[in-house]
């Protein structure tokens, strides 16, 4: 999710009564710090493609960095006290992230592979709303902040919960109206009831809308891709590409050919519901498939 609802919940649970001095500190850089890896963006975008949600969201930088942080801290009050502290900070973190279509690489270094709750979109307005309300009415009523801090945490709980029920419906709905080899279901920026799917029947690929309410489906587009098409190929020895298809759970591309240069479009379905050419990678090549030009849009 974004930096300020990550600080936002460092200041959350800080008013669930850990008044040390430091605390809320400790809390707040903590819960931004698994974000570092965006550092990696000073080496092109196939860096940051590549490292960010990587070795900095994992069980090992969980285990070692509030081992840090309460040695650093620990002539502030403690450092198995500080250590506790920044294992709550660096870990809702870690679990925000996780519901995320993007996904992290949670178990890295054991895994490198992403994984992803698929329950809120990079964004989720209702999270972030919640939680400055909390702050907010807290630093109003100090007395009742703790209670007012474990309502916010219980109710963002509950709302994730129901989150992953309508999902799971949205799934099996989707299911009993499609026939399909792959269901795959995603929130959409600011939706409850309404899910982006992508279906994939042999070598076709459906993208389109669950709605809940209307008990309907609805398909936007349908792709079929050659991946046998030589510029395609080419297309995977580039370094953004690379980076692209490590996060990409849908990837798709299509090949255009223009006065004996071929660009090639790699998009990820999972997010196609977005206006513009959102987290698009590409690629144009000569006639003797040299790479000549490559970018990525987020």
């Amino acid at each position: 999710m974004d930096p300020v609802t990550h600080a936002l919940s460092g200041m959350v649970i800080q008013q669930l009564g850990f008044r040390r001095k430091a605390a809320v500190f400790v809390l707040v850089l903590s819960a931004l710090l698994p974000d570092i890896d965006y550092i990696s963006r000073f080496w092109g975008v196939a860096a940051l493609l590549q490292y960010h949600r990587g070795i900095s969201h994992g069980i090992l930088a969980l285990a070692v960095v509030p081992l840090i942080m309460g040695f650093i801290f620990r002539n502030k009050g403690g450092f198995f006290y500080y250590y506790f502290l920044s294992l709550l900070g660096y870990g809702s973190h870690l679990l925000l992230d996780l519901t995320t279509q993007y996904g992290v690489q949670i178990l890295s270094p054991l895994d490198w592979n992403r994984y992803s709750l698929d329950l809120t979109f990079i964004v989720d307005p209702y999270i972030s709303i919640g939680l400055l309300a909390a702050v907010i009415l807290g630093r109003m009523n100090k007395r009742r902040a703790a209670v007012i801090a474990a309502s916010a945490v219980l109710l963002i709980a509950g709302y994730l919960g129901g989150k992953a029920y309508l999902q799971e419906r949205a799934r099996l709905f989707l299911k009993a109206g499609a026939d399909a080899n792959v269901y795959r279901v995603y929130p959409l920026p600011s939706g409850v009831l309404r899910w982006w799917y992508v279906t994939k029947a042999g070598d076709e690929i459906s993208t389109g809308i669950v709605d809940l309410f209307m008990e309907k489906t609805f398909t936007y587009q349908k792709y079929r891709m050659d991946w046998t098409d030589p510029a395609i190929i080419d297309s995977k020895g580039n370094k953004v590409v690379r980076g692209f298809l490590l996060f990409a759970q849908n990837p798709y591309a299509e090949v255009r050919r223009v006065h004996g240069v071929a660009t090639v479009r790699w998009k990820d379905l999972s997010y196609s519901f977005l206006p513009g050419e959102r987290f698009t990678a590409e690629v144009a090549m000569d006639g003797k498939g040299k790479i000549v030009k490559s970018g990525f849009k987020f």
